[in-house]
């Protein structure tokens, strides 16, 4: 299927590794004109050529830190009018409510709700105004079921989810689309990190804490970043126009509700 986004500008936040790079490999398949983003030059550099070795096309990057006013202000000069934002962030670290400072939840609030919403404020009216744009933002499946250590991180992603659902409702009339992509448990870095976490607390081999994380998923097994970044290029498609405020779960059938 063609998806009819071929030469629109797309910029992915946080794609150097896991399932920002994912959906930045995706985007360039398809013929985009991509800015991927990062902290890490070096980090940047390799994710740059990965995507040039899978896709042949090169990609434009940006070293900056979105949890920073300049580094947001340095994506913007970088890329002021794309016509797809992915917002993405690494999210908080795990716990429970006595074990987060107020540093952390400032911290998690400028990361993972404001950061995407200043984004999402420059570069609404232009995509408007060319009455084309996709926004996808990656929150977590957490936002819809909540974990007992993901708190955190459920409650400033779904103070994004409410903003990006209000907004849309004004967007979508121009041909621009706001939607939420809700992962969980993909094989990424972040979950091999928490197979670390689970190996040293339970005293058991990664390999096996792996095993335990994706005996949690309904499919029995982890996601594929490949998987979530071909569902990301979907969304922001010339099909997509008429999907707006919408929470998609990439879950492997995990959750428990109807709605």
């Amino acid at each position: 299927m063609d998806l009819g986004i071929t030469g629109r500008t797309a910029l992915v936040c946080a794609s150097s590794r896991g399932l920002g790079l994912a959906c930045a490999t995706a985007l360039a398949r398809e013929g985009c004109r991509v800015f991927i983003n990062g902290r890490d030059a070096g980090a940047l550099e390799a994710a740059a050529h990965a995507i040039e070795h899978a896709t042949g096309v090169r990609v434009q990057r940006i070293v900056a830190d979105l949890n920073t006013e300049a580094g947001r202000a340095a994506l913007i000069a970088a890329c002021p009018e794309p016509d797809i934002l992915v917002n993405n962030n690494a999210g908080p670290e795990p716990g429970k409510i006595a074990d987060w400072t107020r540093e952390d939840w400032l911290g998690a609030v400028e990361a993972n709700m404001l950061a995407p919403v200043f984004l999402i404020k420059t570069y609404l009216p232009g995509m408007r105004s060319r009455r084309f744009g996709r926004i996808v933002n990656i929150t977590s499946a957490m936002v819809k079921s909540p974990s007992a250590t993901m708190g955190l991180s459920a409650a400033v992603r779904a103070g994004l989810t409410a903003l990006s659902k209000s907004v849309q409702r004004d967007s979508v009339v121009d041909n621009v689309t706001i939607n939420n992509m809700l992962p969980e448990r993909f094989d990424t870095d972040r979950q091999r990190y928490m197979a670390d976490r689970m190996s040293q607390r339970e005293s058991i081999t990664v390999a096996e804490a792996k095993q335990r994380i994706a005996a949690t998923i309904a499919a029995k097994r982890l996601g594929q970043p490949s998987e979530f970044g071909d569902a990301c290029a979907f969304l922001c498609s010339a099909q997509a126009g008429f999907i707006s405020g919408q929470n998609l779960q990439l879950d492997g059938g995990s959750y428990a509700g109807l709605v």
